[in-house]
């Protein structure tokens, strides 16, 4: 089927959804009471009968011929705790859903493949994707409709739409389901790795770069800001091999802004997940494990790169963060920190009342904050001001500004912060890297590399496989692409920075069970075993947040002294990707490969 043909099917099905007819009945039980994901059971008291996301599941939807509602967030996102408090906790919204649906609730930390999937549905369909994100799938497992963050009345007036247009006419919506869905992967092209084809690669990257580029504040975009830890990471690993003033001066301003504004956590350190803005001022609350460990690695890197001694304090500010914050006594460490309170205030731990930090700080302190944190302006948010570098300190008041965090820290280490208390493989790789590769700033973080790549060796492997996670002492298994690329990543590094015999080869076992189970003749897949039936493998997967996870396997794979996993990872680098010929910006982490492959 033809592109156009896909988009006119996706606002035929968008039109047709949309009109009404009447509705019938059919009791479930909630699931998910005492759920170890801290995200799911959140919702385990809710009168919506929130199922798991498994094969009994859409079992029970094609017995029962009704559509799935799958909603899909993560413990720390602040409008899934809104939509729960202002939808699912509604009892007749929970009774249209639990009359008309089958309610499926998802962590997308432990669903990383599914909730890929129907972001790109979600995306294809109205343009916009992100969370809470409620797909309404077909018991055949087909994406029929998305919808983001909705208002109860909207959301309920949607719902009985939905259920009375499927009553009415479910073979047509499974039609233009199934229309919708990508058409089936294509074993690519092979090319050459030569120097030449490298180098066009990065000549097609950069030229994305500069057309995203905000040379005047620094990273990526003019509406919000995001870290976009894998462009980052490409521009530095460019930047060490040519150098170029123009990527210089980008590069340190967008780290300079990143460190200095209001994306960092000035006092307790660390980096919020986003800012709303382009200018770095006004975070989302939510602190990833991911993020701050991708962050930690890059600061490391760019100390070097770029001559900035001063950024190895903000990679070790970070680790300081996921060390306070973030550990768990057994070794690993917990995905995140909310962004609201206990009180569900958002960013409250964060802000502080100016009269308090007048009481709080000597006089020369709290005039240096007064000045560099515009304590004199009407603050930004319900709650107070964020401690930001919002004016440039003067040389003289960088150690007041230090001595305002060491005094503040404590009261707010008081102060509740929700958490998810999951502890991931793959986002645990991500901070074994981290860690390890701070060894060459501290041999300190020896001792923290080695808790990890026990607890992760220990706990989150069993018979030659990696489980997904643990929680409250349950052990979920299921292991993605993304949980055994990071953590063979992260094994490598342990092993370069301590030498340690046991990392490599369990690294190189792990790699051998990735490749075996997720890529194939046509690519790569998320999931062993994919429930949703637009799941299929790819040639490649796209750098997002994270890092691509096949890219990292296959970057991975190049670095073991292995002829076998050698031969793969050469195989899978020399595919030509339409997809990354087409926006190259997306691909960073397939550029840095096709630079460091040796050439055929």
């Amino acid at each position: 089927m033809s592109a156009f043909e896909r988009g006119t099917a996706f606002f035929t099905l968008l039109l047709f959804l949309l009109c009404p007819v009447p509705a019938d009945a059919a009791p479930l039980v909630n699931q998910l009471a005492n759920h170890p994901s801290p995200y799911l059971a959140l919702h385990g008291h809710d009168p919506v009968a929130w199922q798991e996301w498994n094969a009994a599941t859409i079992a029970r939807a094609r017995r029962e011929n009704k559509l799935l509602y799958v909603s899909v967030g993560y413990f720390a996102c602040h409008w899934c705790h809104v939509m729960q408090r202002e939808s699912y906790k509604d009892p007749q919204i929970a009774a249209l859903l639990n009359r008309d649906f089958i309610p499926v609730k998802v962590d997308r930390e432990l669903n990383t493949g599914l909730d890929d999937a129907l972001q790109t549905f979600s995306a294809r369909l109205q343009g916009a994707a992100g969370w809470p994100l409620n797909a309404f799938v077909t018991p055949e497992g087909y994406p029929a409709f998305a919808a983001l963050y909705m208002p109860p009345d909207a959301f309920r007036t949607l719902l009985a739409q939905l259920s009375s247009r499927w009553r009415s006419d479910r073979a047509g919506i499974r039609r233009l389901a199934s229309l919708a869905a990508p058409p089936p992967g294509q074993r690519p092209a092979d090319a050459p790795l030569t120097a030449a084809r490298s180098e066009q690669a990065w000549e097609r990257f950069m030229a994305g770069v500069w057309q995203e580029a905000d040379s005047l504040h620094g990273g990526f975009g003019q509406v919000s800001k995001f870290p976009m830890a894998p462009q980052l990471s490409a521009l530095l690993d460019r930047q060490a091999q040519h150098p170029d003033a123009r990527v210089d001066e980008f590069l340190r301003l967008t780290f300079d802004q990143m460190a200095a504004r209001g994306m960092r956590d000035h006092i307790g350190g660390g980096f919020f997940r986003y800012t709303v803005d382009p200018d770095w001022d006004t975070p989302h609350f939510e602190k990833m494990l991911y993020d701050n460990a991708q962050l930690a690695v890059l600061y490391l890197r760019a100390a070097t790169v770029l001559a900035q001694p001063r950024y190895r304090e903000i990679a070790r500010s970070t680790l300081g963060f996921m060390q306070d914050e973030l550990r768990d006594p057994r070794g690993g460490f917990y995905s995140s920190t909310s962004a609201v309170d206990a009180a569900g205030r958002e960013g409250a731990t964060y802000l502080w009342a100016r009269d308090e930090l007048e009481r709080r700080l000597p006089p020369a302190v709290y005039t240096a904050v007064r000045r560099v944190w515009r304590l004199d302006a009407p603050a930004s948010f319900d709650a107070g001001y964020l401690p930001a570098e919002y004016v440039p300190p003067a040389a003289s008041q960088r150690p007041l500004l230090i001595e305002a965090a060491r005094i503040l820290y404590p009261v707010r280490r008081m102060r509740s912060l929700p958490k998810d208390d999951k502890l991931n493989a793959g986002l645990n790789g991500l901070a074994l890297s981290a860690f390890s590769q701070a060894i060459q700033l501290d041999p300190a973080y020896r001792q923290e590399a080695d808790r990890l790549q026990h607890f992760l060796l220990t706990r989150l492997a069993r018979g030659g496989r990696l489980m997904k996670a643990m929680a409250h002492g349950h052990v979920l298994p299921h292991a993605e692409l993304e949980d055994y690329a990071y953590v063979v990543q992260g094994l490598l590094d342990h092993a370069d920075a301590t030498g340690n015999a046991q990392s490599r080869e369990r690294a190189r076992q792990f790699a051998h069970t990735a490749w075996t189970l997720f890529w194939n003749a046509q690519g790569w897949k998320r999931e062993a075993q994919p429930l949703l039936a637009t799941l299929q493998a790819e040639p490649a997967l796209a750098d997002g947040a994270l890092y691509s996870p096949s890219d990292v396997l296959v970057l991975a794979s190049l670095r073991l002294q292995d002829p076998v996993m050698n031969r793969l990872a050469r195989s899978a680098a020399r595919w030509r990707l339409t997809a990354m010929e087409q926006d190259p910006y997306t691909f960073p982490t397939r550029v840095r490969i096709l630079a460091q492959a040796q050439p055929d």
